[in-house]
């Protein structure tokens, strides 16, 4: 496995200066393109190399790798990609599986991903950074279970966390130089969960459908009754969305995905006492919002 600190120059030599910055991606990339696009990209501006020694390195053309930092033109393979990510010394195992989500997205079927794959060595052993399994590892339950408190779907949850994981380790030096790793990354996976949220016509996540789960686990046997039940939750989860985003995380994690209060503050980066005080804020702001509904239900 390549470093991942910036790569050398051609000559050996470590850059002195950042590189000039790609033209702006192209409108039609779409979102699992950008994906790993974005960190390509800013790998690129921080290691210094031009686009010539880019060129030199991977051995392609400037007019192609052009066009695949700018998402321009078709779906790029795996074999170009592969050698610019390794020209840049980027991880390949976590990209390998952006690149595959995103060749799906632009409609590339099974056999052309596995086909492009197979047109490249095989990788290496390449080892992920400890501190990232470790962090993996224990958030992988509550970030999917806040995903799915928006997504309504395992599937669709356990994708998007993959993701959120696999460009933490990308961007894992950025990550490492943040005041605090948790809190970076968290914010990751709040701003990917809440991407691909439905949306309420103002712009606001649309928790409504979470309601009717809520209603089934509840078991109420009178068909009118959990009628109502599902009306009235329908409402106060719209409420939760309301709040402002450091209490609508609290709530969600404490009251739709049943975390327990002491493990909040090690899963949003936040102290105790701040979660705490968010936690109180949140309830007074939802009986004043929601003043029919019962918070500590």
């Amino acid at each position: 496995m390549k470093p991942t600190h910036a790569p050398r120059g051609p000559g050996g030599d470590a850059p002195s200066r950042r590189g000039r910055p790609p033209a702006p991606i192209c409108a039609t990339a779409k979102p699992a393109h950008r994906a790993w696009l974005e960190p390509v990209r800013t790998r690129l501006v921080t290691s210094g190399l031009t686009l010539d020694a880019l060129v030199s390195l991977s051995g392609y053309s400037k007019t192609r790798l052009s066009e695949l930092l700018r998402g321009k033109g078709y779906y790029p393979g795996w074999e170009i990609t592969y050698s610019v990510i390794r020209a840049l010394g980027l991880p390949v195992s976590p990209l390998l599986r952006l690149w595959a989500a995103a060749a799906a997205e632009a409609d590339k079927d099974t056999d052309w991903i596995k086909s492009r794959i197979r047109d490249v060595q095989p990788l290496g052993r390449e080892d992920q950074p400890v501190a990232h399994l470790a962090l993996t590892q224990s958030m992988w339950k509550p970030y999917t279970a806040y995903a799915r408190a928006f997504l309504q779907s395992e599937r669709r949850a356990r994708q998007v966390v993959s993701e959120t994981f696999d460009i933490l380790w990308l961007t894992w030096d950025v990550a490492t130089a943040t005041a605090d790793t948790t809190r970076h990354s968290w914010l990751l996976l709040r701003g990917k969960v809440l991407a691909c949220a439905p949306k309420r016509p103002d712009g606001r996540p649309d928790l409504r459908a979470a309601a009717f789960s809520t209603a089934v686990q509840a078991d109420i046997p009178d068909l009118a009754e959990r009628l109502h039940r599902i009306d009235v939750l329908a409402r106060f989860f719209d409420t939760i969305t309301r709040l402002p985003p450091d209490q609508m995380d609290v709530m969600v994690l404490r009251h739709l995905c049943g975390i327990p209060e002491t493990a909040v503050p090690g899963i949003v980066g936040l102290a105790p006492a701040v979660t705490h005080t968010l936690d109180h804020h949140a309830r007074g702001a939802l009986n004043e919002l929601c003043p029919d509904s019962d918070t500590q239900e």
